[in-house]
């Protein structure tokens, strides 16, 4: 199975990107530290000097409805926050 699933791109991110140098993504809930930097530094061909992690539980919910109550929950994801090596970049909008 894959480490990264997706890269983050959101407004707060991509300003972080520019300023700071760190990117952020959603990865498998399984892979540690270690694994999110080689998988990052394979992918891209850049330098990774720290990684952070976020484990995000899943949210559970439930409405009213007229057969009774519906209850249900979204996924557990968790996310990582890798700063690069100054001079290195990671563009997720070209086209190769």
């Amino acid at each position: 199975m894959s480490v990264l699933i997706k890269p983050i791109i959101t407004e707060k991110m991509t300003a972080d990107s520019e300023l700071f140098n760190r990117y952020g993504f959603f990865v498998n809930p399984s892979a540690n530290k270690l694994e999110i930097k080689e998988a990052v530094e394979a992918t891209y061909g850049v330098s990774v000097e720290k990684v952070r992690t976020m484990n995000y539980g899943p949210m559970r919910k439930s409405r009213y409805t007229k057969t009774g109550i519906q209850h249900g929950k979204t996924n557990a994801i968790k996310k990582a926050i890798v700063d690069v090596a100054e001079g290195d970049i990671i563009d997720f909008y070209s086209n190769l």
